[in-house]
């Protein structure tokens, strides 16, 4: 008996300034776990993980994680994910101090 598929976003780090981030609807990269898109069909999240993992030029580490919807639009269900978000933990920088670079698109 096969499990019942569970909601997921598409997360990799980016290339450049190596944070993490997730694919959004509109096939933007952002930083935001909450803009990423939920995805709760398993066809749909295997095209979405493929249209990620095209973007070598953007992003490494292409994967699927999995995710619940939220008030404020998807969130984390793992420990390991709810940490990604929080960005580096080595000191402040990046996500923990509010810098927000633009959106990057494919």
């Amino acid at each position: 008996m096969s499990r019942k598929f569970t909601p997921k976003v598409v997360t990799a780090n980016d290339l450049l300034i190596g944070d993490v981030v997730y694919l959004t609807a509109d096939d933007q990269w952002t930083r935001e776990h909450a803009q990423a898109e939920l995805i709760e069909d398993e066809a749909h999240a295997q095209l979405r993980l493929l249209d990620g993992a095209g973007q070598k030029n953007i992003v490494v580490g292409v994967y699927l994680a999995d995710a619940i919807a939220g008030p404020n639009g998807p969130e984390p269900t793992h420990f390991r994910e709810v940490f990604r978000t929080r960005g580096p933990s080595n000191y402040a920088h990046g996500k923990q101090v509010g810098e927000q670079p633009g959106p990057r698109q494919p």
